[in-house]
């Protein structure tokens, strides 16, 4: 298993992490993912490490908790041989101030995702959205008091806009707090929206892209095709999960599998294998978030490593995947490209 960086840190993470968001299956959103339980998911953790993924990733909100309860359970007694990246925002209770940034609500959510983790400390705890009504100070503030008492290792965030971030960072600098040294983004064929704005950012910033669903939503995995009906156990078979999800218009979606297709045919390699492979070729990567609801779809994502696309490949998908930019970039890029290359 490749390592990288994470960001500007010098903590370096697997190129793939292990997403717990199959482990519960505790509501009707997250069934439709998988629902792994206790022993299911520690035989997921075996395989992992024995490849070399020693990095999983979870949220309080992924089944109301139980994804964390059940990977503290799956990692009892090797602890220090992987790493954890949880994540807080969303509401965990009736109450007003049962969400967001605030100190009151962070502080809590930190605290019950080490109960639930059976751990003292996380290695990476990541803001799951941006929080508009709770000053970035108080919320950078709040994660600089936790990692100083050794709760948290490292601060990250998610599916922040460019200016969320860059205003987080300018404040952290000033002042001389915790960085955010991760970007836990949507990021894949289907979804290059984060290459406009964040790739840049991350790359002057120094801020690793923590990829999450890069194989689209499930669209890249193998199962869609054009005029053939969806399988059976597909997440995209719920409405509720397609209506949470990135949208992508069918047409992209099966012009890109298709240039999958034929690559898969020119290298025997799977279309998750060749989707994620391009990721991994991206600059400011630093790793992506695999999930799998059994053991066959883990062993097929690992094969995603140790091996590269070629330069051709590459410009294929590339091609097939590409859309028009939004105002500013095709501006930036089209009227003045000499002083706005794009980041790839």
């Amino acid at each position: 298993m490749e390592f990288r960086k994470l960001g500007g840190s010098g903590f370096l993470v697997p190129a793939l992490t292990f997403g717990t968001g199959t482990f519960g299956g505790g509501t009707e959103f997250f069934k439709a993912w998988g629902a792994s339980d206790v022993a299911e998911a520690r035989r997921l953790v075996d395989i992992c490490l024995e490849a070399g993924l020693s990095m999983f990733d979870s949220a309080d909100s992924y089944s109301n908790g139980m994804a964390e309860e059940i990977l503290g359970q799956a990692i009892k007694g090797r602890r220090n041989e992987v790493i954890i990246s949880t994540k807080g925002s969303f509401r965990r209770g009736p109450g007003p101030n049962e969400l967001g940034h605030s100190r009151h609500h962070l502080t809590r959510a930190v605290e019950a995702s080490l109960k639930r983790l059976g751990t003292d400390w996380i290695d990476l705890y990541q803001l799951h959205a941006f929080d508009a009504m709770t000053p970035v100070e108080e919320a950078l503030g709040t994660l600089d008091d936790l990692v100083k008492q050794g709760k948290i290792r490292y601060i990250g965030c998610s599916n922040f806009s460019g200016w969320h971030l860059m205003k987080s960072l300018a404040y952290s600098d000033k002042h001389g707090l915790a960085r955010y040294v991760a970007h836990q983004a949507y990021y894949s064929l289907v979804g290059r929206d984060y290459e406009w704005e964040l790739m840049p950012l991350a790359l002057d910033q120094k801020v690793g892209a923590v990829v999450w669903s890069p194989l689209g939503w499930g669209r890249l995995g193998g199962k869609l095709r054009r005029g053939a009906p969806l399988p059976k156990e597909s997440r995209l078979q719920s409405r509720l999960v397609i209506d949470k999800g990135p949208p992508v218009p069918d047409e992209h979606a099966f012009r890109v599998v298709d240039a999958i297709d034929a690559i898969a045919k020119e290298t025997g390699k799977t279309n998750a294998q060749i989707a994620l492979n391009w990721l991994l070729q991206r600059p400011s990567v630093s790793t992506l978030v695999i999930g799998a609801r059994n053991e066959e779809q883990l062993r097929q994502n690992l094969g995603a490593v140790g091996w590269n696309l070629t330069k051709a490949q590459v410009a294929k998908l590339d091609a097939a995947s590409a859309v028009t930019l939004p105002y500013p970039y095709w501006h930036q890029r089209g009227t003045f490209s000499d002083r706005n290359p794009p980041a790839v």
